[in-house]
Parts: structure tokens; C-alpha cells; sequence
């Protein structure tokens, strides 16, 4: 099996890489990006260039697979319109060109932040991402159109993705000694490590029956005021209207966080159903909650040391 890979050098990478290479039933990985790859192995080929580009319409076709994780988290000082076009509308175009292809394979990185909030959620859940999160907003209007327009394409729906290689800004929220002063009970979070995510990924290139959606999740829900506490000797509580004033005005002044849309999915419980998962796929995290924040906590230590 060849591999078309878009975000070869994003943080899933890291990860997903070293998995696709490792598997005997892959003979080679072309890996598109527009940042310099991280990676060197004789199955893999980078190359640096915008998986927009006519060229790739071209290496499709010498393809048995493609997997799709390039795709703008948040948007920091982009226009929001170029933030969709990215994320919705060339996205889109490059699955459909996949399938008039005859790739045989399609798995596209989606995320938990399709279903907004809610408990023990199954894929039959209703799409509600919430309102102001951009990248929530546009995972689900891609899944809604490839529902219809590539139906056989993997959708894989991870929680909060941690380990060593999570998003900078999910390390750097964790890092700060702070957190949402919320009434109890508090909201119930989940996540998933990398490798777990990793791992589906690869189940879903191999599996000829898996398509569709899939949710992701370590089994665990912990709550962020528990996991900062514990993070953090002294640790201050902000009440909501000032953590979003706070994150607006980083974001105005510099472009941090992205936008301050996501700051709401702190404020809701959103767990997942991932029986399917584990019953098509055959996956089954080897990774709780607690070594994923850890992993993550290491990778920070690591980084400041």
C-alpha cells in the first residue's frame, strides 16, 4: 500500500509516521507540507507543498491511500474566510479528488468538537459544534458534505489530542497556573494520546469495512480545575468574562490562542461513546488520561529545561 499523507509535518505526525512506516502491509508514505519534514526513513518521501496545489491531483493517482490531517486548528491572525477555504473547501476538493481517483482508501482527521457538548456521545449523535468555535464549525460542515460526497471515507473524531507532540497551545494552557471558576459539578473532559490517535489511523488504512465515523477517546473524564490543581502548587481560578477578555485581547495583540471561540468547550461536558471504534476497528486505547497529561506535562518540562 502507498500513502498520500497532507500535514506530514503537523504534531499528529510525529506520531503517525514512525506507525505508518513500522507496517509491513506499507511500502511508502509521500508526505505533503509546507514547513520542512521532521522525519527521515527509507519509505517516506517529503514534499514541500500545499496540498492545494494541481500537482497533488497528480500524485493521487499513483496512491492506493490517502490521509488528511492538514487542516488550520486556530487561525491566530488569519482572515476567517481563508481559515475555511482551508479547512472546508480545499479540503473537500481534495477527498472528492481522491475518490474520482480510485484511491482506495480515505481517512480524514475530524475531530470530537463536531458534537459541541455532551455526555457518553455515539457517532449517531447530532453534529452542534459551538457557536464562535471556527474549527468545530468547519469539522462539521466537512463531515456533513463528505457524508454525502465521499461516503466511504473514514471520519475519525478524536478527543483533545495530548502526548509529546500535542498542539503549542494546548501545552501552554496547561502550563499556566490557572483555570475556569466554574459552579460544581464541574465539566467532564476526556482526551486521547497521540499514539492511540496514531494507531486508528493505521486500523483505518487496513481495515477494508471501516468507514465513516469513528469517535476516539481514552476511557477516563477528569476536569480541568482537578488537573490543574494538581499540576500546579498555587493555582488561581478566573471567572469566565475575565479568562474571555483576557483571551481576546492576547489574540487582538498577538494572534495567541487562536481566537477565543474554543475557550467555551471549557465550559461544557463533552464525553464519548467509542464502542464502534473498538468494534470495527479493533481499537482500544493503551493509553489512559493520566499518561496522556503526563506526556504531555514531560514534553513541557523537556522543552523548558
Amino acid at each position: 500500500m502507498k500513502v498520500l499523507l497532507t500535514g506530514s509535518s503537523a504534531s499528529l505526525a510525529h506520531a503517525l509516521l514512525p506507525r505508518l512506516c513500522a507496517e509491513a502491509a506499507i511500502t511508502a508514505v509521500t508526505g505533503i507540507d509546507l514547513r520542512p519534514p521532521h522525519f527521515a526513513h527509507s519509505k517516506f518521501r517529503a514534499l514541500r507543498a500545499d496540498f492545494r496545489d494541481d500537482r497533488v491531483g497528480e500524485l493521487l493517482q499513483g496512491h492506493d491511500a490517502l490521509v488528511h490531517l492538514a487542516y488550520v486548528v486556530l487561525r491566530g491572525r488569519m482572515r476567517e474566510a481563508a481559515m475555511r477555504a482551508v479547512n472546508v473547501d480545499a479540503s473537500l476538493g481534495l477527498l472528492q479528488a481522491a475518490r474520482a481517483a480510485g484511491v482506495k482508501r480515505i481517512v480524514h482527521l475530524s475531530s470530537a468538537a463536531v458534537y459541541g457538548s455532551g455526555r457518553d456521545l455515539d457517532e449517531q449523535a447530532a453534529l452542534a459544534p459551538l457557536p464562535g468555535f471556527r474549527y468545530g464549525l468547519h469539522k462539521a460542515e466537512l463531515e456533513q458534505q463528505l457524508a454525502r460526497a465521499v461516503p466511504e471515507c473514514v471520519r475519525l473524531r478524536p478527543h483533545v489530542i495530548l502526548g509529546p507532540h500535542a498542539q503549542p497551545v494546548l501545552r501552554q494552557i496547561l502550563d499556566l497556573p490557572l483555570y475556569l471558576r466554574l459552579g460544581d459539578p464541574q465539566p467532564e473532559l476526556q482526551c486521547v494520546h497521540e499514539n492511540d490517535v496514531a494507531d486508528a489511523i493505521v486500523a483505518s488504512l487496513l481495515l477494508d469495512k471501516a468507514r465513516g465515523p469513528y469517535n476516539l477517546a481514552a476511557g477516563e473524564c477528569w476536569t480541568l480545575r482537578a488537573v490543574m490543581r494538581a499540576r500546579h502548587r498555587r493555582c488561581l481560578p478566573l471567572p469566565p468574562p475575565v479568562a474571555r477578555a483576557g483571551l481576546a485581547l492576547a489574540h487582538r495583540l498577538s494572534g495567541w490562542g487562536g481566537e477565543p471561540g474554543w475557550l467555551e468547550g471549557l465550559r461544557h461536558t463533552l464525553t464519548l461513546d467509542c464502542r464502534r471504534a473498538e468494534q470495527e476497528l479493533g481499537w482500544k486505547p493503551l493509553h489512559g488520561a493520566a499518561q496522556a497529561l503526563a506526556a504531555t506535562a514531560a514534553a513541557n518540562n523537556a522543552t523548558a529545561a
